[in-house]
């Protein structure tokens, strides 16, 4: 990857954690308690993976027309930086314990953390799809 693609990269997983941070302030004040923990927690995850789509199709073609590996492993970045993201914020700054982290991965009260996750590593690869990109 050079280092132009990189930064793009980064860009707009930067801007699909921004959103992230908001769709969780709004699952937290208006989500879970007008919904409930579950649908709420359901709702949000769904927003997210909504969201994190649209933010792909939009900027894709800011990459490029390119290959499969290309668009996989773009989502593959994505994810890992949110991984990254995820467990040093929560473990480092805000001092979770690592149990209470991993139960994000358990579909615990509703949260579908781990469908999300997928959604970002497949978004580029789908969107490319749906935008004839292969």
């Amino acid at each position: 990857m050079t280092l132009s693609i990189i930064t793009k990269v980064l860009t707009v997983w930067f801007a699909i954690l921004v959103i992230a941070i908001a769709n969780g302030t709004l699952r937290e004040a208006l989500l879970v308690p007008f919904f409930g923990k579950v649908p709420g927690y359901i709702l949000s995850g769904v927003i997210l993976s909504i969201l994190i789509i649209v933010v792909s199709y939009l900027t894709l073609p800011w990459f490029g027309i390119s290959s499969l590996s290309f668009y996989v492993t773009i989502g593959c970045c994505w994810l890992l930086l949110t991984l990254i993201f995820e467990f040093s914020f929560g473990h480092l700054i805000q001092g979770k314990p690592w149990s209470e982290l991993l139960e994000a991965y358990l579909f615990k009260d509703g949260n579908i953390w781990p469908v999300v996750l997928l959604v970002t590593a497949m978004a580029p690869y789908l969107c490319a799809k749906l935008r004839g990109f292969l």
